[in-house]
């Protein structure tokens, strides 16, 4: 009979071979299994925003920082009672902070989606067709700069460096009368 390394231990000739890791979809084994099950999967469409600091890049910071100081002011000698100058503050502040919440709540998904379409029509054309549009320029126009440059040093270079020959021998001198 077959030597016993050569035979599974039901008696087949040949079995197929087992990975030790187990296949990753499915593991055979329970230390891989909980490998995959501690690692986090992290979706670049789920990604946890940061609810405290909105603007973490800045884009606004010199643009939308209004407060009531950057918009009325009264200068000295003319003031209104302090209650009316609180009451105004107050107002302003409020009816900003509200007003920009109501249109946010409006009209925040809607623009979003306006935005998110247009970034990635955006994305697209650069992707598909910018970008191929530019590279193929570049290698036809490879092509098109050894061919011209060729010519210039075939018709060019010996025209010019005649010209340097003739003129090479053209000595001046400046001299300074008084």
């Amino acid at each position: 009979s077959r030597p016993r390394s050569l035979c599974s231990p039901q008696g087949f000739l040949y079995t197929a071979p087992v990975r030790e890791q187990g296949n990753i979809y499915k593991p055979n084994n329970k230390m891989m299994a909980d490998e995959l099950s501690e690692k986090a999967v992290h979706d670049v469409h789920t990604k946890e925003i940061d609810l405290v600091n909105r603007d973490p890049k800045h884009l606004n910071d010199d643009v939308v920082k209004i407060d009531f100081e950057d918009v009325i002011a009264e200068p000295e000698g003319t003031h209104s009672f302090d209650g009316i100058w609180k009451a105004s503050f107050t107002t302003f502040t409020v009816t900003k902070y509200w007003f920009y919440r109501l249109l946010s709540a409006i009209f925040g998904i809607p623009m979003a989606l306006i935005w998110g379409i247009y970034f990635a029509i955006l994305s697209f054309l650069h992707i598909w067709a910018v970008v191929p549009c530019i590279r193929s320029y570049l290698i036809e126009i490879q092509c098109i700069s050894r061919v011209y440059s060729i010519c210039i040093h075939t018709f060019c270079d010996p025209l010019f460096e005649a010209i340097g020959r003739v003129f090479s021998s053209i000595r001046a001198t400046v001299r300074k009368e008084i």
